[in-house]
């Protein structure tokens, strides 16, 4: 049997929460089943992060990065004018087969409002930092303005709304999503 370093446990301490946060939320969430779906007691997980927040605050930065890194790939290499549809495209894609990507992401937006409304502002500016990286990525790979990079945000988390929601893909509220893919 071959033992896991250190960092490859936290790695696999960050998957398993990512997947229980998703799901469970941050109140909701135990650092037990953290433990148990990577197969550690509870104080070895509490050798590698000092308490439930840094797990959490792993996770949630771990899925903002991934979702950063995801448009820069879908930008790469593709001429400036369909960078938009490369990386909308591969949004879609990804909350399509990994949809705990976007649940995390919800999570995320909620426990950073709860922990505000608490009067801990240290754990918003962290993920507030993460999501400036991925602001300052797709206003870069978009070649765009302020407004612009907005517009492409807005649309995202329109679509992250609606698929938290439970449209389905033929529900009239996606008209506007393909409205300009249209044939005339």
């Amino acid at each position: 049997m071959v033992r896991m370093s250190a960092e490859e446990r936290r790695e696999s301490v960050i998957r398993a929460a990512l997947s229980e946060f998703a799901h469970g939320g941050y109140e909701g969430t135990s650092t037990e089943a953290i433990a148990r779906r990577v197969g550690v007691s509870q104080p070895y997980l509490f050798r590698l992060f000092p308490n439930k927040q840094a797990i959490f605050l792993a996770a949630s930065q771990r899925c903002i990065d991934t979702t950063r890194r995801l448009f820069a790939e879908a930008a790469e290499g593709v001429p400036a004018e369909e960078r938009l549809h490369a990386m909308g495209n591969a949004y879609q894609r990804m909350i399509h087969e990994d949809p705990e990507k976007l649940l995390m992401q919800m999570q995320t937006y909620v426990a950073v409002a709860a922990a505000e409304a608490s009067g801990d502002r240290a754990f918003g500016e962290a993920i507030r930092a993460s999501w400036m990286q991925l602001w300052d990525t797709v206003q870069v790979e978009l070649s765009a303005d302020a407004d612009e990079t907005t517009t492409f945000l807005a649309y995202g988390m329109l679509i992250n709304t609606l698929v938290s929601l439970g449209f389905p893909a033929d529900h009239r509220v996606w008209e506007g999503f393909y409205e300009s893919s249209r044939p005339e």
